[in-house]
Order: C-alpha cells, then sequence, then structure tokens
C-alpha cells in the first residue's frame, strides 16, 4: 500500500504538469492545421511582425491585407513557402518579367521571412510611403532613387529584364532610381597633372575633367567642351562652333543670360531664360526675340479647309539623298503643324550633313577615330561614313512623326499665350539668380516628344553606352532627375549605328533642354518661312503674320566670341595631347 501511495502521489504532482505543456501544443497544432489562414490577402504582409508602416500606401488596397498581428504570432507562421510563392531567393522576381504586376498585391509574395527583403530595415522604404503608389505601370515609382535598391542578389531583377516595367517602354520607371544602373562602362583614371579621365573599355577617351575644363567625345566620334572663361560660361560643339555665355539680364522676377553663337562663320545671338530647379541653378530656356500676332498663331494650330501638296525641292540636295531612308516628307499636309514638322525636321539633317562635310573636308578625322569606329556614322558625327541605310533600326514612322507635330501644336500654343504674357507690363526685377524653383520645358509633364539636335552618348538600362544623333527622337518617360540630373527617356526613332529604337536610356536634362531649345528656334524660323510663303504654291493665305517685340530685347553678339571659342578648342587639343602621353607612358595616377 504504501508503494501504490507513492505512485498515486508522483502521478498527481506530474499530471499538471502534463496537461500545461499538452494544451497548448494541442491548440497550436490546430493554429498550424489550416494552410489557407495566409492565402491571398495576407500576400503583402512583410517579414514577421514588420513594422506596418512599411506598406500603408493606399497603393496597398486596404490596411486590413495586413492582417491583425496575432495572425503573425510567430516567426514560423510564413513558413508555407506554398502560401507565399517564390523562395528566398526569387523575391520579386515575377515571371517573364511580370514582377510587380499581378493583381490584388499578389506578387510581392517571398518566403522563409524575406519577402520585400530589400535591405534590413529599407524594406520598401520608397518616399513618404509612396512607394508601390504609380498608377498604371508607372508602380515603384518613389523617388530618391533608393527605393527598392533590394540586397546583394538583386532583388526586383525580374525577367528580360522587364521589372519596373512602366509604361511606354518605361524600365526602371522610379524617377530618381538610376542610380549606378546607368553609369558609363569602363574605368576612371586619376591624372598625374590633376583632373581625370573616364576611359571606355576598348581604351578610347569618353571624358577629361581638368582646371575647371570638362572634354566629352560621343560614343561614335563628335566632341564637347565645356569650361569658364573671364566669368563667361564657353561651350565648342565640336570644331565649327559653339557659344559664349554671359550674364545679360533680369525683367519681372526672372533673369536672362545672352548666348554669342558661332557656327560655321556666322555670328549671332539670343537670349535665354534661367531655370532654378530644386537647388541647381541653372538650366537656360530660349526665350524669343519676337512674337508673332495672335491671329496667325491661331491659323496655324488649326488644320486647313483642304489639304495642301507642297513641293519642298529637296530630291536632288545631297542630304536629302543621304536622309533618305530616315526621313521622308508627308505626301500632303492636311495642317500647318505638319508643314512646321516637315521643316524643322529637314532644317537640323541639313545642318547635320553640312557639318559633317566641313569636318570631312577639313580632315578631322580625330574625333571618329576616338569613338570606337563605326562605318556607318551619320551626318552629325563629325566624320565620313555611309548614308543610314534602309536596314537600319528605325525611320521616322508616321506615329513618330504625329507626335512630333503634336509638340508643335502644343509649342504653337504655348508661345501664343507668352506672346500675350509678354505684352502685359511687368515689374523690373534685380540679380541675375533664378528666382523661383520653378520647372524648365524640359521636365514639363506636358512635353515628352524630343528631337536630338547635337550628338550625345548616354548608357541604356543595361548599363550599354550608345549614341545619339541628329535626327533621332526619343519620348521621355520619367520626370523627377536623379543625383546626376538624368531623367528616363525611350528612344522612339533612330539612325543606324545609334541607340535601338524601343531602349530606355538616361539623358542629362541639360541635353533635353537644349533639344528644346534648338526645336523652338526652328520653328520660329519655320513659322517665318510660312508666313512668306502662305499665299503661294498651294499654301492658304494666312491672316496677319506681322510680329512684335518680345519683352525681352535681344541681346547683341560678343564680337570676340569667335576667338574665345577657338581659343578654349586650342586649350582642350592641348590637354588632350598630354592625356594621351600620360596614358602612354603609363604614368598615370591610378583608376578605378
Amino acid at each position: 500500500m504504501k508503494f501504490s501511495d507513492k505512485k498515486a502521489n508522483i502521478l498527481r504532482r506530474f499530471i499538471p504538469l502534463l496537461l500545461v505543456v499538452a494544451v497548448p501544443a494541442l491548440v497550436l497544432g490546430q493554429k498550424h492545421s489550416a494552410p489557407a489562414a495566409h492565402a491571398a490577402p495576407a500576400a503583402h504582409a512583410s517579414a514577421p511582425k514588420a513594422a506596418p508602416q512599411s506598406h500603408a500606401a493606399a497603393s496597398h488596397a486596404a490596411p486590413q491585407s495586413h492582417a491583425a498581428p496575432q495572425s503573425h504570432a510567430a516567426p514560423q507562421s510564413h513558413a508555407s513557402t506554398a502560401s507565399h510563392t517564390g523562395g528566398a531567393a526569387t523575391s520579386h522576381a515575377g515571371a517573364t518579367g511580370a514582377s510587380h504586376g499581378a493583381a490584388a498585391g499578389t506578387s510581392h509574395a517571398g518566403a522563409t521571412g524575406a519577402t520585400h527583403a530589400g535591405g534590413a530595415a529599407t524594406t520598401h522604404a520608397g518616399a513618404t510611403g509612396a512607394s508601390h503608389g504609380g498608377a498604371a505601370g508607372t508602380t515603384h515609382a518613389g523617388a530618391a532613387g533608393a527605393t527598392h535598391a533590394g540586397g546583394a542578389a538583386g532583388a526586383h531583377a525580374g525577367a528580360a529584364g522587364a521589372s519596373h516595367g512602366g509604361a511606354a517602354g518605361g524600365a526602371h520607371a522610379a524617377n530618381a532610381g538610376h542610380g549606378a544602373t546607368h553609369a558609363p562602362p569602363g574605368r576612371t583614371v586619376a591624372l598625374k597633372g590633376g583632373g581625370s579621365a573616364s576611359i571606355r573599355p576598348n581604351g578610347s577617351v569618353r571624358s577629361i575633367n581638368r582646371g575647371g575644363m570638362q572634354i566629352s567625345h560621343g560614343v561614335h566620334g563628335g566632341s564637347r567642351v565645356v569650361g569658364m572663361h573671364n566669368g563667361a560660361r564657353v561651350v565648342n560643339v565640336g570644331r565649327h562652333g559653339g557659344y559664349v555665355q554671359r550674364p545679360y539680364m533680369s525683367r519681372g522676377g526672372h533673369s536672362y543670360v545672352s548666348r554669342s553663337y558661332y557656327y560655321h562663320g556666322h555670328l549671332y545671338a539670343g537670349a535665354y531664360r534661367s531655370y532654378g530647379w530644386h537647388g541647381y541653378c541653372c538650366y537656360y530656356g530660349y526665350h524669343p526675340g519676337f512674337f508673332f500676332h495672335a491671329g496667325f498663331y491661331g491659323w496655324a494650330y488649326n488644320p486647313w479647309a483642304a489639304p495642301v501638296y507642297w513641293g519642298w525641292g529637296w530630291g536632288g540636295a545631297p542630304w536629302y539623298g543621304y536622309y533618305g531612308a530616315f526621313f521622308a516628307p508627308y505626301p500632303v499636309y492636311p495642317a500647318p503643324a505638319f508643314w512646321l514638322t516637315d521643316y524643322l525636321l529637314a532644317a537640323s539633317l541639313q545642318a547635320a550633313y553640312a557639318a559633317n562635310q566641313e569636318a570631312a573636308a577639313a580632315g578631322d578625322e580625330g574625333a571618329a577615330a576616338n569613338g570606337g569606329g563605326s562605318d556607318n556614322l551619320n551626318a552629325s558625327n563629325g566624320g565620313g561614313g555611309a548614308a543610314p541605310a534602309a536596314g537600319g533600326q528605325v525611320t521616322l514612322t508616321p506615329e513618330v512623326k504625329q507626335a512630333i507635330a503634336e509638340e508643335v501644336k502644343a509649342q504653337l500654343q504655348a508661345e501664343k499665350d507668352e506672346a500675350a504674357s509678354a505684352a502685359a507690363p511687368a515689374p523690373a526685377g534685380g540679380g541675375q539668380q533664378a528666382s523661383t524653383d520653378e520647372v524648365p520645358p524640359a521636365l514639363d509633364p506636358a512635353r515628352r516628344t524630343f528631337v536630338v539636335n547635337d550628338p550625345i552618348s548616354v548608357v541604356d538600362a543595361d548599363g550599354n553606352e550608345c549614341g545619339l544623333t541628329t535626327g533621332d527622337v526619343i519620348t521621355r518617360i520619367t520626370d523627377t532627375p536623379d543625383a546626376d540630373k538624368n531623367v528616363n527617356a525611350s528612344v522612339s526613332a533612330s539612325n543606324k549605328d545609334d541607340c535601338a529604337a524601343g531602349k530606355t536610356v538616361a539623358v542629362a536634362v541639360d541635353d533635353l533642354q537644349e533639344m528644346h531649345n534648338h526645336f523652338r528656334e526652328q520653328l520660329d524660323k519655320g513659322m517665318g518661312e510660312l508666313a512668306k510663303k502662305s499665299g503661294t504654291g498651294g499654301l492658304p493665305k494666312a491672316p496677319d503674320t506681322g510680329t512684335v517685340a518680345g519683352d525681352v530685347p535681344p541681346p547683341q553678339p560678343d564680337p570676340n566670341a569667335e576667338k574665345t571659342l577657338q581659343d578654349q578648342q586650342a586649350a582642350a587639343d592641348k590637354t588632350e595631347a598630354e592625356v594621351k602621353q600620360e596614358a602612354a607612358s603609363g604614368s598615370g595616377g591610378g583608376g578605378k
């Protein structure tokens, strides 16, 4: 009996302990018995008990998609790989480039608690909770460049480079998310005499920065030199000319600069308005010295009563044969905007062809040799070469030309409004700094289509460098510059050997602004030609083609502009020779 009593006492002691352990275990087992507990509505749940604000944006449907914290009571509740589709290494990878595209927010799944990992505490940081906030293909449009930075394994890689698809070919649709993706390939070398040089993988010099002078070479040739001289900004565009820019005047709270251009033996000047934007000064926008009367702008904006047949007389012109596979005029003109579109495109291509012939006659082969050797340089590349062939990438299709015509119409309306504003009296301003934080025309959301006016080199979304030359057409797809003052653009049409159509490239806002400036200048000249030719050759007679002086008087050209440009070009040639000698001797200061 004593033994039995002893056993009973032992059992009485352990039964409560067993109950304490067994009952919670049974309850926990029941919670895990139903895998459906983490079905699609919880697919956007972050790492266990992640900070709710990381997904607080309204674009994630509703806060209830992040179930109450107790539903994620233990980290192992995220262990089911089936409920979160995709393994730890495939976070955001998506399938066939459709990452970030699934409905109901189910594409952001990931297993083992690593969903939306990003990097430690940076999960979808975005900008003020705006990540995932874009609409119609602008998912992940957060600013500040760090959004979706991902981890070392390249989260958000997607497939076939299509993640972050966006609209209109907008790979990397984040407004400021280029980061290192658009860094040009090659290396940077510290120069013994100070400064640095950027070297392409083929050994050619991309750029030199020394003594306050920046020398850049295009991927197919051509060059640009930017420096300061006696308080003036001096820009050489190849050997055929450039401009000298100085402070000019202030009016109505805005500051203006004068530019004295020297091209092909011709000297002229114009006023440009300064735009300060997000702490940067300055972008410079063309400001006309005169405006047409409102009636002429209205006539040029609206369709004609009947289509017009017009003969340009280009048939035997060498430039026209050179670009024949790329550019063809409209067979008929239903409205002045289409006539003006062909005028400004033809004027740009003619100028590019003339520059090409001038460089070839001068034996200027150095710039083209530096670019890596293309056999099919177009007219603006500063060398000879075959004309763009029919087998080239993309011609100026009707759709692309329609987009340019729409830009023409929009600019006509803008100039009509600007003329009315200029006619109003304005108080005198002071100072030479940009007065307001006002978006420059190059970043105006209403302006998307740009015609390239001078050769530039850009880097595509895959990190490859390519060239854009005169007549190429690009469409801006982001509005906010990154840290390097670049925005994304899609190539709409290109000459042979230029960036392929459909590519997304990073373009400097300064370059976009110069494209817009050239567009406006050519449009003003085209309006002048249309005014002179109206009523002839089948063109309807235009009303009131008179002009009125603008609010900012045109500046006088700098008589020393030609010499200043020549001096800077000579200094650039000397610097390049020194850098090449230094590179040949192997005495560079190092590279990376």
